[in-house]
């Protein structure tokens, strides 16, 4: 299957003007992976048997409970739990007191492993592991992740073969530090050579412009606080900590919580 080439969602990003690109473009990509989610999907064998394996990071296991969908949360989490229960069952079992002979002591104690390796692992630890690996995936995260590279990856391609494109993002806003270390990346990586001394040199260029911008806002909102100036013109700064948060972090500390509309 040929992979999507995503033009549109790029220029809309540019058309949108915000602080930066990418932060809008992962914004509309985290929220239609979360409506997919929570959708009629979670009827889908499929689906809930890499969502159960996967299970959902921290953030977006807290953004499926502000979106709502009360019976589609309880699929996903219905089956996610009977993963987890039975695996968990499996690690509990492998070190059970019923096949140790030295009571919990035995419990604790991993049997002798064979051909000199670490006999000094315990039940205990390799159960952390674990559970700690499940804490390192997510249906989301990953499937975000796989998209948003194929973003990138036309970020270059539209750098290489769109002017137009080219034109209104050196008139643009820009990015955030976050996301323009990966456009750093995927520019080392893609362009060659000769493009490199090219673009690298203007994109940083629209950086530091855009941070300039932005330190401007933040400082005459401050000076805004000062009595002397509070008649002055707000200029652009009414809204300066949560862009400058944005520009420095990326995301959008303002936003509402994203709820289903339906």
């Amino acid at each position: 299957m040929k992979e999507k080439l995503y033009t549109i969602e790029l220029n809309d990003a540019l058309n949108a003007e915000d602080e930066c690109l990418f932060c809008w473009l992962e914004r509309k990509l985290e929220q239609e992976n979360l409506e997919f989610v929570l959708g009629s999907s979670y009827m889908e064998s499929d689906i809930r048997e890499q969502t159960s394996a996967k299970g959902f990071c921290r953030y977006h296991t807290k953004m499926m409970f502000d979106y709502g969908n009360t019976l589609g949360n309880a699929w996903i989490l219905k089956s996610r739990m009977e993963y987890l229960r039975k695996e968990f069952k499996k690690q509990m079992e492998q070190y059970g007191p019923a096949k140790s002979s030295g009571g919990m002591l035995g419990w604790l104690k991993k049997p002798a492993a064979k051909s000199g390796t670490d006999t000094g692992s315990t039940a205990a630890s390799q159960a952390e592991h674990w559970l700690r690996s499940e804490e390192q995936h997510c249906y989301i995260c990953d499937r975000m992740k796989v998209i948003y590279e194929r973003m990138l990856d036309t970020f270059v391609y539209m750098l290489r073969n769109d002017p137009a494109f080219c034109e209104k993002l050196l008139n643009s806003k820009g990015f955030c530090l976050h996301h323009f270390a990966d456009v750093l990346r995927v520019c080392e990586e893609k362009l060659k050579p000769q493009e490199k001394e090219t673009w690298i040199p203007k994109l940083g260029e629209l950086v530091n412009r855009n941070l300039d911008r932005i330190q401007g806002d933040v400082d005459w909102l401050i000076e805004k606080f000062d009595y002397r100036n509070q008649d002055a013109d707000w200029k652009q700064s009414k809204d300066a900590v949560q862009r400058t948060m944005q520009k420095i972090n990326s995301g959008y500390p303002a936003d509402p919580v994203f709820q289903c509309r339906k």
